[in-house]
């Protein structure tokens, strides 16, 4: 390899075994594929300094080769490859390896590895995705989510719920934290959350294959098995790479009015086809077609006091999101600059269903004994996305980039009710005859166009300056028609918006040493347009039928630090937000949804995160977050229903992973893991008087495997303590506030786990 790299402790892998390797590869790829399958892994000291450790066998827990460890990752949070502990920012990542070593199969599993990142828990593919309790509500309606989600280098939601992609094949996740308005626009107002899969590799045939099987106390029992093949072609000039999955996870919820168990199962399957080629020596091509489905029989909430697996609704509260996105990327070099241009298709639909019997009877004269409310939504969006980032490595770098996008959203929405006097207990032969009272179908056609560049200036020894800026323009175009019976109000929408801004970051960092501790401080906004209310029984009065844009401006100082022959990594960092105009996600007493701007407040909060890793095998990672909002100003029709913090998040939460690995013998390797994450208590409402709580949770898992080089198995425990904390204090709009909502925890789970791998 000729990468003006020194590789420290190369006689750690032994003697007597050589190895080449050809073409041009990141740092990180070419380590990898140099000492796979050899006795020992490599950890990025500097950017010109590798150092090669030895270790025992310690096979991909699905089966797969010799994985490095890795104690300092390269990331992409500002576009272009850098080390984790340079970047002036609150960054985070966790490897593929550690995904699958602490059993993470999807966003929720790895919040409670990332410091200051939380999830909803309405669901499976209806959960919403949170970063340093920046919290607009717990609710997921018109407003854009506050985190931006990437798929490799491009966005996959909007305003949708989080579509919980199953996190297979994955080479890490990364998280920047705060808003990255100046590089990726207006749906990072809270962060960057990045989802980077494995690519296809045009050297190496191989395979790994994964099956677990585990049963939850009192529940049904649940099976998940994955699996991806690796096909090098045209003499390793291109590669093909083949992932599939299938999740069945089983219920433990009773519906004792339907007379069912375990009502609450889900399933997802899905699969990624990812081809690699290369065009020339300076240029690659990467295409990638993504598919998931999700489908969840019923809701995960109880009503029921007497009893924590039980509930009573009248409806299976069935929901399904469908996820697919097509992507291409070109990577070149131009001598002079890089240049990625990636285009991406996102298609994404999903359904809910609700028990409404509670808004039915407004529209019968005897009352209605059953209510159905449908929700729908068909999101089609394509991204365009072109950044040139500067080549020299000079003291000043620098990147220029344009953004478009476009597209359609149709949400068709509609209220049924039952004119039967009485439900019947157990279900019908024939379905129950139902009237349609109220239907509204809306369309929303939204564009988005921007330029955004960034330029870095290492000024003197230690120093570096940074200055970035996003301009941006938004055009939000909306039809609905809403249809209802007496007393609801028949009417049509058609209405557009348009949002134009600056959105910008500047940081000023200083490593001592060189390569010593980092200290930073950075001041960055973020931007959401506004949007147009429609759904409502009613006629929306004139100060609700629009919501305007909100802008949240952060001020950080930041400190990272490895020390003690860089065994122990220390990051921490100090926000103060002043988010003005709030856009949060409402609920009407009917039960039906609106977004509105409530009020502006201010954010204090501390994040750490901390990693020692003994020489005997012993890894221990922990984070935290502190944060502690308050209103400054309240909008007139919110007076005295906003409390003193953020809904949906709490003040404190915080994780803690412990990861050992010990060699039985030349060919046998032990690993051990546990991990619990904390999140504290959280109201559910800005209202204190209107607003459940949710209470101190801890979820927990043990897991024990044995690996060799080709095959594995593990056992695993999630919640050992079997606790029934309520999670998500909300699961149905139609009676929140009315009957008491609990989401428990998933009882005691016990599983087995088996991995092979060619």
């Amino acid at each position: 390899m000729q990468a003006n790299v020194s590789l420290l402790g190369a006689s750690s892998c032994g003697s007597g075994g050589s190895t080449g390797l050809s073409g041009r590869y990141r740092l990180s790829d070419a380590l990898a594929r140099v000492l796979a399958g050899a006795p020992c892994a490599w950890k990025i000291v500097d950017a010109q300094t590798v150092r090669i450790v030895a270790v025992g066998p310690s096979p991909h827990a699905a089966g797969g080769p010799a994985v490095p460890v890795v104690t300092e990752l390269l990331v992409t949070a500002r576009r272009r490859p850098e080390r984790l502990d340079t970047l002036p920012a609150g960054v985070s990542v966790v490897s593929g390896e550690q995904l699958v070593a602490t059993n993470s199969s999807d966003v929720r599993q790895t919040a409670g590895q990332l410091v200051g990142v939380l999830t909803t828990n309405l669901g499976p593919g209806r959960d919403k995705l949170l970063m340093r309790g920046l919290s607009d509500g717990a609710f997921t309606g018109r407003a854009r989510s506050t985190v931006s989600t990437y798929l490799d280098d491009a966005p996959i939601n909007y305003n949708a719920p989080d579509p919980d992609l199953r996190l297979t094949d994955v080479e890490r996740v990364e998280t920047v934290r705060g808003p990255q308005g100046a590089l990726y626009g207006t749906g990072a107002l809270a962060g960057i959350y990045r989802i980077v899969t494995n690519k296809p590799d045009p050297e190496r045939f191989s395979g790994a294959l994964q099956a677990t099987g585990s049963n939850t106390r009192d529940g049904s029992a649940s099976y998940e098995t994955d699996g991806h093949l690796n096909l090098p072609l045209f003499g390793g000039r291109a590669a093909l790479r083949l992932v599939a999955y299938y999740d069945d996870q089983g219920g433990f919820l009773d519906n004792l009015s339907l007379r069912r168990s375990n009502v609450d199962s889900t399933v997802r399957k899905g699969g990624r086809i990812a081809f690699q080629a290369a065009l020339g020596e300076a240029w690659t091509l990467d295409a990638s077609l993504v598919s998931q489905r999700l489908t969840s029989n019923d809701t995960q909430y109880t009503t029921l006091t007497t009893s924590r697996t039980k509930k009573a609704n009248q409806v299976r509260e069935a929901s399904d999101n469908n996820f697919a996105q097509a992507s291409v990327t070109l990577h070149g070099e131009l001598g002079w600059a890089d240049l990625a241009s990636s285009t991406s298709y996102v298609q994404h639909n999903y359904d809910s269903l609700y028990d409404a019997t509670a808004a039915a009877s407004v529209f019968s004269v005897n009352g209605a004994a059953l209510g159905i409310y449908s929700e729908a939504a068909r999101i089609r969006r394509v991204v365009q996305d072109l950044v040139l980032t500067s080549s020299d490595a000079g003291a000043i770098s620098w990147l220029a980039g344009v953004y478009g996008s476009t597209s359609l959203e149709r949400t068709p929405s509609s209220l049924d009710i039952s004119s039967t006097a009485t439900v019947p207990v157990t279900p019908p032969k024939t379905p129950i005859p139902l009237i349609r009272v109220y239907d509204e179908n809306r369309r929303d056609n939204l564009r988005e166009i921007a330029i955004y560049g960034e330029a870095t200036w290492r000024f003197a020894p230690g120093w570096t300056g940074s200055v970035g800026a996003r301009a941006f323009d938004t055009e939000l175009k909306v039809r609905a028609a809403v249809v209802g019976a007496p007393p609801a109000q028949s009417r049509r929408v058609d209405e557009r918006r348009s949002f134009s801004g600056v959105s910008t970051k500047l940081s000023l960092q200083y490593q001592f040493d060189g390569e010593g501790p980092l200290i930073y401080g950075l001041v960055s906004d973020g931007f959401r347009p506004g949007g147009i209310n429609s759904t409502g029984f009613l006629t929306i009065k004139p100060s609700r039928a629009t919501f305007e844009a909100d802008r949240l401006q952060n001020v950080e100082v930041g400190a990272k630090i490895r020390v003690l022959d860089r065994r122990l990594t220390l990051r921490a960092a100090g926000f103060y937000d002043l988010w003005t105009n709030i856009q949060s996600d409402q609920y009407r007493p009917s039960g039906l949804a609106y977004t509105a701007n409530v009020g502006d407040a201010r954010i204090q909060g501390l994040e750490a995160e901390a990693a020692y890793i003994w020489g005997f095998g012993l890894t221990l990672q922990a984070h935290a977050l502190y944060s502690a909002p308050k209103f400054t100003r309240t909008n007139p029709d919110f007076l005295g229903k906003l409390g003193s913090g953020l809904p949906g998040a709490p003040r404190v939460s915080g994780g803690l992973l412990a990861r050992y690995d010990h060699a039985l013998t030349a060919d046998l390797m032990l690993r051990l893991s546990a991990q619990a994450n904390y999140v504290g208590p959280a109201r559910l409402t800005f209202d204190p008087a209107f607003s459940a709580r949710t209470d101190p949770v801890i979820d927990a898992e043990l897991l024990a495997e044995v690996a060799a080089r080709r095959w594995s198995v593990g056992l695993f425990v999630t919640n050992p303590a079997d606790t029934s904390g309520n999670t998500f204090a909300y699961g149905n709009p139609f009676t929140f506030g009315q009957v008491r909502q609990v989401t428990p925890q998933r009882p005691r789970t016990i599983g087995l786990r088996l991995g092979a791998s060619f």
